[in-house]
Order: C-alpha cells, then sequence, then structure tokens
C-alpha cells in the first residue's frame, strides 16, 4: 500500500517509519526543506530508541523516503494520513489549535485521487474530522475520498515497541470501504493478534483524548497519595505495588514524581477540558487533575529548599534530568522548567547535565546556568543533588564515588531511583517522594548502637 504522510514530528516520523517496516511504501512529506534535507541523509531530528537503525534500514530498502513534494506524494497515495501538530492555542488557553490540520487538509485536497482515504494521525477535538472533510469538499468538489481517524497511543521512549505492539488500533470511519482499507493497512499486525477497533469518527477522536486524561488522572492520583504517606509515615510505593495488584487499577503510571509532562498529556486534558466546556459540560474531575499537576510541578522548588534546611541561597545545586521523562530529548512541559528559574530565582547555582536533552533546554532555560559534560561534572562541589529524570544513567551512576566529589552530601530524588537506605549507607542525606527521609547520621547511630 502507498502512504503519505503529513508532517515529519515525532507522530509522523515514527508511525511512517513504522508502517514501511510492516512492509508499506510510506513517503513522508513536510514544508522544513533542513528537516527534509536531514531526513533524506537517515539522520533523526529527535531522539527516540532505535529509531535511527529502523529509518536506515527502510530508507535502503526502498519503502521509505522524504519529500517537499506534498502534491506529488498526495496523488500517488492509497492513505494519507495528516501528523501535523496541535499544541495550545496560544489565544485561547487550553483550546488545541487546529490550524496546521486545516492548512494540511486544504493543501492535500488538490491532489487527492478518488478513493484515498484521509486519516487524521495528529490529536484532535471531537468533530475535526468533519471539519476536514468539509475543507476537502469544498477545495476539491469533485473528490470523493473518506475522511478517517486513527489516533496514535505512542509513548516517547517505547514509541516503536508500542507501534509494532500496540494494546489496541482505533479506527473512525463513516464507510466499510475506508475500515476495509485500514484493515489492509494494518493486517500485518491485527495477524499477530493485536486488536483492531472500528468506530465512528466521533468516538475514535474522544478515546484518545479520554485514554490520556485518564492516564493523567491516575498519575495525579498517585502522587497527591505520595503527598499523604509523608505525611502519615506510609510508603507511597508499596502502596502503589498493593494498589496495582488490583487487575481494576493495575500497576502502570502509578509512579509518584513531580508531575506530568511532555506532549501529550498536559495539552490534552486541557483541551478535552476546553471541550466539555464549549459543550455546557464542567469536567470537575479534569479540571482537579490539571490544576494539581500544575501546582505539583510548581511545588518541586519548595521540596528542594526544605531538603537544605529552608535557605539555598548561594548554593551549588545540581540539577540531574531535564526532559520530562527519560528516553527524549523532548522538554515539553518538563518538570525542570519550573523547578530550575524557582530554585535561580532564590539564589540558587544551577549546575545541569541530561543525557540528551541538553541542547532543547538551552533554548527554553535562560540565565547563568552551567551546562555540564556529565553527571558527576555537574555533582562536583556540588551542596545537593536534585534528580528530575529518571536515566538509566543515574542509577548506574557510581554514587559513592559521587560523594566523594560534593560539597555537601545531599540528595532530593523526584523519581524514586534508589532504596533509601541505600543511599543513606552511602553517606548521603537522601529525600524521595512519598517516602521516609533516610539520613546518614541515622545509620550511623543505628550501628552503633547495634555494635
Amino acid at each position: 500500500m502507498n502512504l503519505t504522510i503529513i508532517g515529519c514530528g515525532y507522530v509522523g516520523l515514527v508511525t511512517g517509519v513504522c508502517l514501511a517496516e510492516l512492509g508499506h511504501i510510506v513517503t513522508c512529506v513536510d514544508h522544513n526543506a533542513e528537516k527534509i534535507a536531514m531526513l533524506s541523509l537517515g539522520k533523526s531530528p529527535i531522539y527516540e530508541p532505535g529509531l535511527d537503525a529502523l529509518m536506515e534500514k527502510n530508507m535502503s530498502a526502498g519503502r521509505l523516503r522524504f519529500t517537499l513534494n506534498l502534491a506529488q506524494a498526495v496523488s500517488e497515495a492509497d492513505v494519507v494520513m495528516i501528523a501535523v501538530g496541535t499544541p495550545p492555542d496560544a489565544a485561547n488557553k487550553g483550546k488545541a489549535d487546529l490550524s496546521a490540520v486545516f492548512k494540511a487538509a486544504q493543501s492535500i485536497a488538490p491532489a487527492l485521487r478518488a478513493h484515498t482515504v484521509v486519516v487524521t494521525k495528529s490529536t484532535v477535538p471531537v468533530g475535526t474530522g468533519k471539519q476536514i472533510k468539509s475543507i476537502i469538499e469544498r477545495t476539491n468538489p469533485q473528490s470523493t475520498c473518506d475522511v478517517a481517524s486513527n489516533p496514535e497511543f505512542l509513548r516517547e521512549g517505547s514509541a516503536i515497541a508500542d507501534f509494532m505492539s500496540p494494546d489496541r488500533i482505533v479506527i473512525g470511519v463513516e464507510r466499510d470501504a475506508a475500515a476495509h482499507i485500514l484493515a489492509d493497512l494494518y493486517h500485518p499486525l491485527t495477524n499477530q493478534g493485536f486488536a483492531l477497533l472500528r468506530t465512528d469518527l466521533e468516538t475514535a477522536e474522544m478515546i484518545k483524548y479520554a485514554s490520556n486524561s485518564f492516564l493523567a488522572t491516575k498519575i495525579a492520583f498517585i502522587n497527591e497519595m505520595a503527598d499523604i504517606c509523608e505525611q502519615v509515615g506510609a510508603n507511597v510505593e508499596q502502596v502503589a505495588k498493593g494498589m496495582g495488584m488490583d487487575a481494576r487499577i493495575g500497576e502502570k503510571f502509578l509512579q509518584p514524581g513531580p508531575g506530568f509532562g511532555g506532549s501529550c498529556f498536559p495539552k490534552d486534558a486541557m483541551a478535552l477540558a476546553q471541550l466539555a466546556h464549549e459543550n455546557n459540560v464542567e469536567p470537575a474531575i479534569l479540571n482537579s487533575v490539571i490544576h494539581y499537576n500544575l501546582g505539583r510541578r510548581a511545588s518541586m522548588a519548595a521540596r528542594v529548599m526544605d531538603a537544605c534546611a529552608g535557605s539555598v541561597q548561594g548554593k551549588n545545586i545540581a540539577v540531574l534530568g531535564l526532559t520530562f521523562k527519560a528516553n527524549t530529548d523532548d522538554m515539553r512541559e518538563s518538570a525542570s522548567l519550573a523547578i530550575i528559574p524557582a530554585l535561580m530565582a532564590a539564589g540558587v547555582h544551577i549546575h545541569t547535565y541530561d543525557p540528551q536533552g541538553m541542547a532543547n533546554a538551552k533554548e527554553l532555560l535562560k540565565g547563568d546556568i552551567i551546562w555540564s559534560a556529565s553527571a558527576l561534572d555537574a555533582l562536583t562541589k556540588a551542596d545537593a543533588c536534585v534528580i528530575v529524570t529518571e536515566w538509566q544513567e543515574f542509577r548506574e551512576l557510581d554514587w559513592a564515588h559521587a560523594r566523594e566529589q560534593m560539597h555537601q552530601p545531599l540528595i532530593i530524588d523526584l523519581r524514586n531511583l534508589f532504596a533509601p537506605d541505600d543511599m543513606a549507607k552511602l553517606g548521603f542525606d537522601y529525600y524521595s517522594i512519598g517516602r521516609k527521609p533516610a539520613l546518614r547520621q541515622a545509620v550511623q547511630n543505628k550501628t552503633i548502637s547495634a555494635a
């Protein structure tokens, strides 16, 4: 099957590469000439584990190419996927900005063949598919194409595995003909037993928003439980484990931390709340999740200051991790964007390191920040260490050696990477989320008592 994907961002690029891997002939289109030139050389503009190798493999096999020529690519396609960005509308906070989606629909309309299926891959509010259909019909009255919705459920950092082993494939269609074409498109996956759910357009669009908003709710809930655990002396990790053993709840997305971020959860939750409001529904639960998460991120700097006995003026603090999660270079809605400016405003000298996010972070974080070459470099002479992102590299760091390099042995771990007692035994004062602090003096006293 010949596919054209409009947009070579995260969703479009990963989708295109993976569909090529399934055996289809894929052309990815973007208006950014520099990006297309880079991709044509086999270089990905984003970091996603395994993507570069898979891209090179399918380009070499002749199943994947990149072009600026939208009209030609669309005219040759059986399926055209719109995978452009839908960021929050700057003029209407929370509402999704669909200008790129509608521009793409208008651009592809003149080149569409009669039997083409136009698929919305971008995350869009309910009703967008019908609007796309209307734009195409106005722009090209001769077109008899089908418009469908096929939301993506890719997690940054594990997107290829998510595509190749999906929990479900959702297609929203109006006609059987479009359903048959999309079923053929995904046959290499459904033939392995992966589930395909057919719905109408509106339901498919809603499934995406509802799914992301529910996952955001789970994260907000366990973070609130962590706050309670800290006050009553419980261990949130064991609480989460006990909850997750209930099949009705499940263990995923019950890891406490500094709040959810990234390109999807914050944006999609706000967009769904806005959609509800426009349709005379007051989404009380959703609004609570959004407001709680914003406050959560903002409160993380205060945690650091409290661990430093309330005074951070003039201190050197190492911030390990900048991206919103590990295994990506994505800085969108990252907790570090709230934590670092707040600490700097309190007089902290920031030394920071991230394995993949430094270049993007430098565009967003301004001021007198020391951009370190390694985690150990950032920790040298530090009065405290704040772990913001759960990179495996930080788990594997020689912390005994790091302790010797630091000025003060203080760790504020916002990702609960380590067992508290283990860090105290290494000589650290260790603070984490939803668990009792582990202080080196207490361990020393316990050792003396035992002796």
